[in-house]
């Protein structure tokens, strides 16, 4: 099914999947790139989020986004609904400045004996090495393993980041460093873990994270993980 309908929006795919475009984005961001110029991490009513896609892309034009991807718990029908969104506000104005949107993912995975997140991006959502993680629920055989994930993206031409990475049970040092070493691209380095209003990223993990992914080559980018009614907030 998914397959089927990314087919039929071809022509936003091939900027959606645009790998190299969007590490160059990463490359430049920064502590206030986030909320109001990209936004890399949110949620629908497609996975655990309140805000339907259409909605999403309301906001994101009325924010004046310019780059951003929704990324639903195991699952792309956020970002085929907002994809066909944007669509539609551009044929009902051709001089519209659309935001650019990017396929992303988050997807459950065991790394170093604890459940972590890994964000996908700009991956090809018809590939079947995606297709175990693209049916709304979490696997649990040899497909939820970190390196598999991350190998996953990796074939399907995206980038695999570790999502908030001083949320888990394990210090977010050990992980990164883990994460390494098998391949991880970035990080979620500009993150808001203990969710102010107005958003802004926590400054003591920014320092730590920022400071690993420079030693490793890491990219660094942000998202606000918006689970409710508001692009600009968390919950």
């Amino acid at each position: 099914m998914t397959a089927r309908i990314a087919r039929g929006l071809s022509s936003l795919s091939a900027t959606a999947e645009n790998a190299s475009m969007l590490r160059g984005v990463f490359q430049a961001l920064g502590p206030t790139s986030c909320p109001r110029e990209y936004n890399f991490h949110m949620h629908t009513t497609s996975s655990d989020g309140r805000l339907p896609p259409s909605d999403v892309v309301t906001q994101a034009l009325q924010i004046g986004l310019k780059g951003f991807a929704i990324t639903d718990h195991h699952s792309v029908k956020g970002y085929l609904a907002a994809a066909k969104a944007l669509q539609l506000a551009q044929s009902v104005n051709p001089e519209l400045l659309l935001p650019h949107l990017w396929t992303g993912v988050e997807i459950n995975a065991g790394l170093l004996g604890t459940e972590v997140h890994i964000l996908g991006y700009a991956f090809d959502i018809s590939s079947d090495v995606m297709q175990p993680y693209l049916q709304g629920r979490p696997v649990r055989d040899e497909h939820y393993y970190a390196d598999r994930v991350i190998g996953a993206i990796h074939q399907a031409g995206g980038l695999a980041v570790l999502a908030h990475p001083a949320r888990y049970r394990v210090d977010a040092t050990a992980l990164i460093k883990a994460a390494v070493t098998l391949g991880i691209d970035g990080v979620e380095a500009f993150y808001a873990y203990n969710n102010p209003s107005p958003w802004a990223p926590s400054f003591d993990q920014m320092a730590l994270v920022m400071g690993l992914a420079e030693r490793y080559g890491l990219l660094a980018t942000c998202g606000t993980d918006t689970h409710g009614t508001n692009l600009l907030q968390r919950l």
